[in-house]
């Protein structure tokens, strides 16, 4: 896995940006440009898997873009162990479902109701 930290800055109608801790540069017209040239020199380093992005300004001329390559989702064992099945989920949502009817009908026992 691979984690690549980028300082941007904006002056005119450039931007340039230098990665924190490394080699990597690049420059262009606009934010979304930049982007796509620093995802393309992190990729050329390291392409051992997905990639995911971060961009956030700090001020108007001035941002941090982050590049995470490869990591997986996060799980360990697998994402498919950690997520319920679709008919568990169905399963468990329909008492849910009768409990709600329950409450309902055992507020007509106590004689009164909010819209009377």
């Amino acid at each position: 896995m691979g984690v690549f930290t980028f300082v941007c800055k904006g002056s005119g109608d450039e931007w340039s940006a230098k990665q924190l801790k490394g080699d990597l540069e690049a420059s262009a017209s606009c934010t979304y440009d930049i982007r796509r040239k620093l995802v393309q020199a992190a990729l050329a380093s390291d392409s051992s898997g997905g990639v995911q992005s971060s961009f956030s300004f700090v001020t108007p001329s001035s941002a941090v873009f982050q590049v995470i390559i490869g990591g997986g989702g996060g799980s360990i064992g697998g994402g498919a162990a950690a997520a319920p099945s679709a008919g568990a989920a169905a399963a468990e949502a329909a008492p849910a479902e009768e409990k709600k009817e329950e409450k309902e009908e055992s507020d007509d026992d106590l004689g009164f109701s909010l819209f009377d």
